[in-house]
């Protein structure tokens, strides 16, 4: 660690087998938390590289439980957080409106930490009981869509940091982490950032793992697709500004996407969203984000098309559905 962290202060970069090395190490608890620190801070005055971030991926992955699902493929559907904006929970909804049009959905959240209700927060206020056990995710993905991984049972590796994470009072290069490290190993992902800096790392980082990915930035700083402003998506294939109107959408009001103060609020307009009983500009944030999911699983589809399943899915009461049954596999 000695001669990693005097490369790091003199600017140079960590190979990915380095960086995969140190996380295994990290979990043996054989570094001491000042040199965790010292080096969390030199990545983040430097500036993480996409192999340092692979590599830290792969020790995460490699110590942590697997759950790679019995599905031919699925998708999952994410954003980063860290925008301030305390929207209600758009990617989660997105998710049930992508099972209720009949593709497969491994969701990976968590708790909270930037607004008010996250992902887990919503799920688990429906009386689901987070697991790890295969057979229940896999029944789980298989009979109703989707299956819901809750991250702290998966990324044993997280642990181990966190108390520096927690002392340093500062992003580190695992707050990038959590998008990457899905057990499930999704060869779709639809990844929603705060900024285009973050768009260009995870592109580059999709690039490298193989995986058919779209990200997705609202140019008014939303880590997904708002409407709220025009929007930039990224591909494999296509990098293009859209905005609400080449969707049939209008602008949205940022207002009505507002997550509310509780996550007994956030409940209540996540469950109106599925229902069909949302407020127009919740509904159609919720219908453009899994339009552009379901592209990136159907590139041969044009908007419209993907907009027109998702929108039959959450209309026709599918998605809702899906809820229903998710929960009654998952309590």
């Amino acid at each position: 660690m000695k001669e990693i962290l005097k490369r790091v202060l003199n600017n140079e970069t960590l190979t990915r087998e380095e960086t995969h090395d140190i996380l295994i190490e990290i979990t043996k608890e054989t570094i001491p938390a000042e040199q965790i620190a010292a080096l969390l801070t030199a990545l983040q005055m430097r500036g993480v590289t996409v192999e340092e971030l692979v590599g830290f991926r792969s020790g995460i992955l490699e110590t942590g439980i697997n759950a790679q699902l019995d599905a031919e493929s699925y998708i999952d559907v994410v954003g980063t957080g860290g925008d301030q904006k305390n929207t209600f929970n758009i990617s989660t909804c997105a998710s049930f409106v992508i099972a209720g049009a009949g593709y497969k959905v491994a969701k990976h959240g968590n708790y909270a930490s930037t607004s008010v209700s996250g992902s887990s927060n919503v799920i688990e206020g429906h009386g689901v009981k987070f697991t790890n056990n295969l057979d229940t995710l896999n029944r789980s993905i298989n009979e109703c869509g989707i299956a819901y991984l809750h991250a702290p049972m998966f990324a044993r590796a997280m642990k181990f940091v966190a108390p520096v994470r927690k002392a340093l009072q500062f992003p580190t290069c695992f707050n990038l982490l959590g998008p990457l490290v899905n057990p499930a190993r999704p060869k779709y992902q639809l990844l929603g950032v705060a900024n285009l800096g973050q768009m260009r790392l995870y592109s580059s980082v999709f690039q490298t793992l193989g995986v058919k990915y779209g990200i997705v930035n609202s140019i008014d700083g939303y880590d997904e697709i708002s409407l709220t402003s025009d929007f930039k998506v990224t591909t494999n294939s296509v990098e293009k500004i859209y905005a609400p109107g080449d969707l049939g959408l209008p602008v949205a009001n940022p207002v009505n996407l507002y997550g509310g103060e509780t996550r007994e609020e956030a409940i209540k307009i996540f469950d109106n969203v599925l229902r069909n009983e949302a407020l127009e500009d919740q509904k159609n944030v919720v219908l453009a984000n899994a339009a552009y999911a379901i592209g990136i699983i159907e590139p041969q589809m044009d908007i419209a098309q993907t907009v027109a399943i998702a929108r039959e899915s959450l209309e026709s009461g599918k998605a809702y559905e899906v809820l229903k049954k998710f929960v009654e596999i998952n309590s």
